[in-house]
């Protein structure tokens, strides 16, 4: 596939080939001490098996919108590659946004009236069963060791519980190709070739390589946080750390100990405008 055909499956499959068994992902949530870390081969296992979940275990098809309402953390990145994989329009939100456009009273609160897949954590459960318009409610417990949801409410489907019993191999559909849209963020709707291409630029204005240790606090709800927290560290060959629950003063020492060579979305760590910064 050419360069400008390629999506970021492609990035996944040639970093896999590349580079299967260096840190690819690397999670830390400072409210509970966790931290997980993920080699691009466990990663992409990940993201064949919850892929299979969507295809085969929900019936998903190509173009549908699967909307993820999921904080920062390594799970967020697996289903977007994993509905970039089964051609799923990805549309990650704030879970905290649930709640404020059903305040607003809107009737289709994630853009256009079309069938969606609704994803979202255990924590932001209540307030989504309110949400009466998804064909499918998926709870993530995001549990460090992969437990399900202490409580499943009817209706709801057990991403911990399901996910495991699905093959870590996907192939996709034939019509499922790069030029298909992927991700929807802020208004806007990319291919997963505009995704790469993002990417591409993105290394080359930060200047990221495959020593790179990208330390990122950012949501996955806008382009510049995908990019950042997945795409641009999977274009490049560099590592990727997300943090989430941030403690000020857990920031030293973890620069320190993980070996970090750039920052994103840190308070107090980017440069003026907010982007990406190299440390010295």
């Amino acid at each position: 596939m050419s360069e400008s055909n390629a999506g970021p499956v492609e990035l996944l499959r040639r970093r896999v080939a590349d580079d299967p068994s260096r840190p690819l992902v690397t999670f830390y949530d400072d409210r509970t001490d966790e931290r997980v870390e993920l080699s691009a081969r466990t990663f992409d296992n990940w993201v064949a098996k919850t892929a299979n979940f969507l295809v085969d275990g929900l019936g998903l098809e190509p173009g549908t919108r699967a909307v993820l309402a999921l904080p920062p953390h390594w799970q967020t990145s697996v289903w977007l590659m994993a509905c970039w994989s089964a051609g799923l329009v990805a549309e990650p939100v704030t879970p905290g946004s649930l709640a404020a456009r059903s305040e607003e009273g809107a009737a289709e609160p994630f853009g256009a009236s079309t069938p969606y897949v609704l994803a979202t954590s255990e924590e932001a459960l209540d307030e989504v069963l309110a949400d009466a318009d998804a064909e499918e409610i998926v709870g993530l417990s995001l549990h460090a060791l992969g437990a399900p949801l202490g409580h499943c409410p009817p209706g709801v489907v057990d991403y911990a519980a399901e996910v495991r019993s699905y093959g870590d191999r996907f192939t996709p559909g034939p019509g499922v190709t790069p030029h298909l849209p992927a991700l929807s963020v802020t208004n806007a709707t990319f291919s997963g070739a505009d995704l790469t291409a993002a990417a591409r630029a993105a290394v080359e204005k930060w200047e990221l390589d495959a020593h790179d240790r990208l330390l990122v606090d950012m949501s996955f709800a806008t382009l510049d946080g995908v990019l950042a927290g997945l795409l641009a560290p999977l274009a490049s060959g560099a590592s990727v750390i997300i943090q989430r629950n941030f403690d000020k003063a857990a920031v030293n020492r973890r620069v320190s100990v993980e070996h970090v060579t750039t920052v994103a979305g840190l308070p107090g760590w980017n440069d003026a405008s907010g982007s990406v910064r190299r440390l010295a």
